[in-house]
């Protein structure tokens, strides 16, 4: 099914026709790297002025098994910036690629950071999908092609309820139903695991520098585990009344890392900040009434995203926790997936309702210094400077 244009408040919408669960932008920069053939077609492509394709994101989702009507596939689109108007950049209306994916729903996604396909969780298991360029009148197209003999190991473990891989790529951690498993890729050799039949996980995110992971379950305190040692080193614990949800690391401008963990408390919705030096708490803030259903930050940490179970969207400044942007009812149905855009620009979301949107959440002309304070201080220059020159007539003008 053809996508359709839609939404508005600040973004570009497309429905894609299939409820979607996951997604996630592409890094273009190792997927489509120039082999020592391609390097001279590159350069041609260069002085003969050849524009680089567009940001790329994957999309998964569908009906789920039965007669539905309704399809499984993951979709790749790309960000069609010629169609930007005042509401923004939107995924292309027509997709990039699109592969089927039979019986079996993609309901979580991990794409390697450094080109090494997608790994995308299903009902009974996890896959592998491979990028594959095609050759076409476009300069870069791009496929997937499922690894039947990669992931054996996790082929048949169950529905994963969270996938990541660290931000180097070399370690792959999955949760589900009881079950952490935390792997070196691709070599697939186990780093710790946890069993914990009582709970499930809930979500998972790795520190930039490959040191700590963090685990929020169904229950319980949010756990951060040290990597080298396999070892628990910290247990998050939780105030009265508070459930968590997503939590994710970050690297401020001082080389300070910061975990964020989202939790619901009563009849809000909030985020609280960790120290992971100290592991206490450096702080907290109610944020919204409607119930949390996703989470993302940016990886300095400048920028922080939640989206809601009634299709809202908010992205704040995690310096005060003061909110920039506010979309109501960005979608009409529970924000399903969020991820900021590697320039920082933009946010993708995705919900059930089939949709996909793209959020414009900085302007390229707030990045760096303001130009009105260095104005104001040429004028001031002036003034004084002038003052100086003619203080004296000034003076004998005031005595007459």
């Amino acid at each position: 099914m053809a996508p359709r244009g839609g939404g508005g408040g600040g973004g570009g919408q497309r429905t894609y026709g299939f409820p979607i669960y996951c997604a996630a932008w592409l890094p273009l920069a190792h997927i489509l790297k120039p082999g020592a053939a391609g390097a001279d077609a590159d350069a041609d492509a260069s002085s003969s002025g050849s524009v680089p394709p567009p940001p790329m994101a994957l999309l998964g989702g569908g009906g789920g098994e039965g007669r539905s009507g309704v399809p499984n596939k993951l979709v790749v689109a790309a960000l069609d910036l010629a169609a930007a108007g005042e509401a923004g950049p939107a995924l292309s209306a027509v997709p990039v690629f699109e592969a089927g994916t039979e019986e079996q729903v993609p309901y979580r996604m991990a794409v390697h950071p450094r080109g090494d396909g997608a790994l995308v969780a299903f009902p009974n298991g996890c896959r592998l999908y491979r990028w594959k360029t095609q050759e076409g009148e476009e300069p870069q197209k791009l496929a997937l092609q499922f690894d039947e003999e990669a992931l054996v190991e996790l082929k048949d473990i169950g529905l994963q309820l969270a996938v990541s891989f660290s931000v180097e790529g070399s370690i792959l951690a999955i949760g589900g139903e009881g079950y952490l498993r935390v792997l070196k890729w691709p070599a697939m050799e186990s780093v710790l695991t946890e069993a914990d039949t009582k709970t499930s996980i809930k979500d998972l995110n790795f520190s930039s520098d490959e040191k700590f992971l963090a685990v929020n379950r169904s229950s319980g305190p949010c756990r951060v585990w040290d990597l080298q040692s396999s070892e628990v080193v910290a247990n998050l614990g939780r105030e009265a009344g508070e459930i968590f949800g997503f939590c994710r690391f970050c690297t401020k401008a001082d080389n300070c890392h910061i975990l964020f963990v989202t939790a619901m408390q009563g009849d809000y919705g909030k985020i609280i900040s960790w120290n992971t030096t100290s592991w206490t708490r450096i702080g907290s803030k109610k944020i919204t009434r409607e119930a949390i259903s996703a989470f993302a930050v940016l990886p300095d940490g400048a920028l922080l995203a939640i989206g809601t179970i009634e299709g809202s969207i908010i992205v704040l400044g995690s310096k005060n926790m003061r909110t920039l942007v506010t979309v109501k009812k960005a979608h009409l149905g529970i924000v399903t997936t969020l991820a900021f855009s590697q320039d920082s620009r933009t946010l993708l979301s995705t919900s059930f309702d089939s949709t996909a949107r793209v959020t414009s959440v900085r302007s390229p002309k707030s990045n760096g210094p303001s130009i009105w304070p260095m104005i104001l201080a040429i004028i001031l220059a002036i003034l004084v400077y002038c003052y100086m020159q003619h203080k004296e007539d000034l003076l004998a003008m005031l005595q007459h």
